[in-house]
């Protein structure tokens, strides 16, 4: 007769509580691979993965369940994400394997549409889609280290979105129009991000290459663009050749409002652009009110170019700038009517049309180079800035420089802490 003990060691390992809650909260795992993949497979392994989105669009994904794409794999759009996680148990996207980020394309529609709650999405590179690479529908969730790319919009979180994060992402070339006909001051596309919803986070991202040819404009485009959108935070963001970093509007009876722009790096070798444009209640899309620009630094040595630009009837209401760094090759920034509430910055261009503030200077900020904006010994930067509390650059979360350091002593001028 065999032991207790050998008869228990015969039998299969039964797992604990603890162990059958983990895999439950863990969720299913399921597999996407355009190369080897099948449709009718089940897709829950490397092995049996599903070949294109259409099983994945259909799937009853769960809070807690996972989508994965292989890399180096190519499909045709759109990847509708109509569930919802919870806070606990979001639901994710992700790559595995090697090579390029899985990349969906499709002319006919947004390329990635993301309509329910709590998902984290990585892993993917939206290009040559319909209108946006991304569009964010619903509420909290994030997209981290996807790559958008020749969209009208890289990234567009719409009127019903709200309290989503895009971070530490690439947008990259999203170059084209939507509207582009002559008259009606009405052209518009390439934007890196376009903000048309409430609370949002634009942080850590790199964002290029936002213009295209404008028969309105001559050019148009913004790594960031808010329309209607109230209280959304675009920080630590490094911005190169857009033909502006953000511009603000309002439709009439809506509101733009609190949106908070620091420590944002924009460089551009582009003969025109912009750092910052915003409205007064004269302007068909003002007045945008209480937008925050503080501890920016920007270089954008074309002779066609502005820092800021606050007009038809621009207030301290409208616009707050604090403790930023801009040198530009045409205008350092304009204002008119009662004009903004400007401090502690640093500003060089060919001319100006506004009013210093408290400390703050006409002078070169001597940038380390033309890509590098932080500044050298000596710099009039230096120990320039006014102090603030945390919620001028959006919450402690936030209170670090472009290079990750901690806020401490008396703030320098710009993106960058010495």
């Amino acid at each position: 007769m065999l032991s207790v003990a050998v008869v228990a060691s015969l039998l299969p390992a039964v797992p604990s509580v603890a162990q059958a809650q983990t895999h439950a909260e863990a969720g299913t795992t399921y597999y996407v691979d355009s190369r080897a993949g099948d449709d009718a497979a089940a897709g829950t392994g490397a092995g049996t993965a599903w070949k294109t989105l259409a099983p994945v669009n259909a799937a009853d994904l769960k809070p807690g369940d996972t989508v994965a794409f292989k890399r180096g794999s190519a499909f045709t759009g759109p990847l509708t994400l109509e569930a919802s996680g919870t806070a606990a148990r979001p639901i994710v996207i992700k790559s595995y394997g090697a090579g390029p980020l899985a990349r969906i394309s499709g002319a006919d529609d947004d390329c990635v549409i993301v309509k329910g709650n709590h998902w984290r999405v990585s892993g993917l590179r939206a290009s040559g889609c319909g209108w946006a690479g991304f569009r964010l529908d619903g509420d909290q969730n994030e997209l981290a280290g996807v790559h958008a790319d020749r969209n009208i919009a890289g990234v567009h979180v719409t009127y019903s979105g709200s309290r989503n994060t895009v971070r530490d992402s690439v947008l990259a070339d999203n170059n084209r129009m939507s509207v582009n006909d002559e008259g009606g001051d009405n052209d518009s596309g390439a934007f890196g991000v376009l903000l048309n919803g409430d609370d949002n986070v634009v942080t850590g991202n790199t964002i290029t290459g936002s213009f295209a040819r404008s028969k309105d404009y001559g050019f148009d485009g913004a790594a960031v663009e808010v329309y209607n959108g109230d209280r959304n935070r675009i920080t630590h963001n490094t911005a190169g050749n857009n033909e502006t970093f953000t511009e603000l509007g309002a439709k009439k009876g809506k509101t733009a409002s609190g949106n908070v722009f620091a420590f944002n790096v924009v460089t551009s070798t582009r003969s025109r652009g912009s750092f910052l444009i915003t409205r007064g209640p004269r302007h068909i899309v003002g007045p945008v009110k209480g937008t925050v620009a503080v501890h920016n630094s920007v270089h954008l040595p074309g002779r066609h170019t502005i820092g800021w630009s606050c007009h038809h009837g621009c207030a301290p209401s409208i616009l707050k700038l604090r403790n930023n760094v801009i040198v530009v090759g045409g205008q350092a920034g304009w204002e008119d009517g009662k004009g903004a509430d400007e401090a502690g910055g640093v500003y060089k261009g060919r001319t100006a049309r506004f009013a210093l503030g408290p400390k703050s200077v006409m002078a070169d900020p001597r940038f380390s180079s033309a890509s590098d904006l932080r500044v050298r010994p000596g710099s009039p930067a230096l120990d320039r800035g006014v102090p603030l509390t945390h919620s001028w650059y959006g919450g402690k979360d936030f209170a670090k420089d472009a290079a990750g350091r901690p806020l401490t002593g008396a703030p320098d001028a710009g993106a960058f802490q010495h």
